[in-house]
């Protein structure tokens, strides 16, 4: 479960820190048009120890920016929520205050949350007695399995086409979602990295079956002859790197098995076609 959590952590971190404004953009326009994106800058991880919880915990993602017309520097707060906890609105309080204490700037915090089920987020944690307010801490929330996905289709945001696969769709949709996803990574042109980068986070969350795959082959050859064409090749393109990357997984497993018989590495390298490096790094 722990692996599980650390993966999915990551790619919500290479998806915002890759696209952090376009995901401000999308989500939060408001604050978009404040912002200077010419100061942006991504501050180390922090790690905060919960003694009361007797557990760590590693803030997503901090950004350093500034707001138009303005000299003092602001931190963005992200922070990714993929299962529930009941106390979620008082660690955010207790992260940012600890934040705040180191950096002593003004905080933006915004939570995302991305499990499955619908609920209702709190988006502050007060501290009052009857006759006074101590604290009232309020924070930037979005609930990605609240969001239509029907509305972000025609979004040409890296983001949005990423974020589908965790939207709200139901079973009968998975098809049209990844189908809509495809449409929109074509019209984005980017370059092979950051495709590469939501394909593979869409894939993560919204895998379709044999059967649905074929059924999303004949929904695009229905579709406008210069866009399906596009969208095809798309297709074909990734199913080729998952048939090398499946080959290239059957060679280290082939690899590993003949060094544990006690073949040297040039037979190996020889046998299998693999760099000399790549055999060495089995041995370790």
């Amino acid at each position: 479960m722990s692996e599980t959590r650390i993966d999915h952590d990551r790619l919500f971190k290479e998806l915002l820190s890759t696209f952090f404004e376009e995901f401000l953009l999308l989500f939060f326009p408001h604050v978009y048009e404040q912002v200077d994106f010419r100061h942006v800058s991504f501050l180390s991880e922090e790690v905060f120890t919960d003694v009361a919880a007797g557990e760590k915990h590693r803030v997503d993602l901090l950004v350093e920016t500034k707001l138009k017309g303005e000299d003092g520097l602001i931190i963005v707060h992200i922070e990714h929520q993929s299962y529930t906890q009941p106390t979620f609105p008082e660690r955010m309080f207790l992260y940012v205050s600890r934040l705040f204490q180191k950096y002593r700037r003004r905080i933006l915090p915004i939570a995302i949350f991305s499990y499955d089920e619908h609920r209702d987020e709190p988006s502050s944690f007060t501290i009052k007695f009857p006759f006074l307010t101590v604290a009232d801490f309020r924070f930037l929330t979005v609930e990605l399995r609240k969001q239509p996905w029907c509305e972000y289709i025609r979004r040409d945001n890296p983001v949005a086409a990423a974020l589908l696969s965790k939207m709200g769709y139901n079973e009968s949709e998975r098809v049209a979602v990844k189908r809509e996803f495809l449409r929109m990574l074509v019209r984005l042109e980017l370059d092979e990295a950051k495709q590469r980068l939501l394909f593979g986070f869409f894939e993560t969350y919204l895998r379709l079956s044999e059967q649905e795959e074929i059924q999303l082959r004949n929904e695009v050859n229905e579709m406008e002859t210069k866009e399906a064409k596009k969208v095809m090749d798309l297709i074909v393109s990734y199913e080729q790197r998952g048939v090398e990357k499946g080959m290239e997984k059957g060679k280290m497993d082939v690899a590993k098995r003949m060094l544990g018989k006690g073949y040297d590495v040039p037979t190996i390298c020889e046998l299998t076609g693999l760099p000399v490096e790549a055999v060495e790094k089995l041995k370790g």
